[in-house]
């Protein structure tokens, strides 16, 4: 079994990231390949709903993106619990289960909430690990 310890610090920078409004902590997270698809809600588990709107990871593109939102809304609280890491047996892939409240106000005083669990996917690269892909944020209370 491999040390968690560095999965558990990503997910942790990832948090501080969103608590600091800091896109380049965010950014350090990020594979180069990283391609994130979104649910449009939280209970659209069926993914032929979902939406691509970031593209392949761009360094550039993705830090004015996050720093338009970071511009745009205050942060008013960010809860997230691991609840679960995974590494595989060979040491070079994992994922983590992420239970996320966190809830934006944007000036205009429209709430944006983010409330359900994400699969985080990680791969090693180069001796350190970054995020690939994000399954969610979708609700599963009514499949518990």
């Amino acid at each position: 079994m491999y040390d968690q310890t560095e999965i558990k610090e990503i997910i942790d920078r990832e948090t501080k990231a969103f608590n600091t409004k800091n896109v380049d902590l965010f950014l350090s997270v990020i594979h180069p390949d990283m391609v994130w698809p979104w649910p449009p809600n939280m209970k659209a588990h069926d993914p032929i709903d979902w939406v691509l709107p970031w593209g392949r990871y761009d360094k550039q593109r993705w830090q004015g993106y996050l720093q338009k939102f970071f511009d745009k809304y205050e942060l008013l609280h960010n809860e997230r619990n691991t609840q679960r890491i995974e590494i595989s047996k060979e040491g070079d892939g994992a994922f983590a289960v992420v239970d996320v409240d966190s809830l934006w106000k944007s000036k205009s005083g429209d709430e944006l909430h983010w409330d359900g669990r994400a699969c985080k996917i990680y791969t090693l690269l180069k001796c350190e690990w970054k995020m690939i892909s994000q399954v969610g944020l979708l609700d599963y209370s009514a499949t518990s």
